[in-house]
């Protein structure tokens, strides 16, 4: 009998590669919106886990990992994100099997 391998979300992650636009992000937040947010859904729902709150409040992004879902461009209720575009043509992640 063969065993199933279990990968976790960040095995799974693991596996995709990504060209990052050092020069031009795709999504860019307005932090001072964000602040006020109660809810903070972003931080929840995104599968790549890329938004935080940092210990002095405020909200981080890094669109360095991004899997391009619009996740958290539906479920932002403040208008905190402020640009949400796919990446330049050549950037961004590349799915592998898995």
């Amino acid at each position: 009998m063969s065993t199933v391998e279990r990968l976790t979300v960040p095995d799974l992650l693991g596996r995709n590669t990504y060209e990052v636009d050092e020069v031009e992000a795709h999504i860019a937040i307005d932090a001072a919106v964000c602040a006020t947010c109660a809810e903070k859904p972003c931080i929840s729902v995104c599968p790549a886990q890329l938004y935080a709150v940092a210990p002095d409040g405020v909200v981080t992004f890094d669109h360095a990992g991004c899997l391009e879902c619009g996740t958290c461009r539906i479920v932002c209720v403040t208008g905190g994100i402020v640009r949400w575009t796919y990446p330049r043509g050549s950037y961004g992640v590349r799915y592998r099997q898995g």
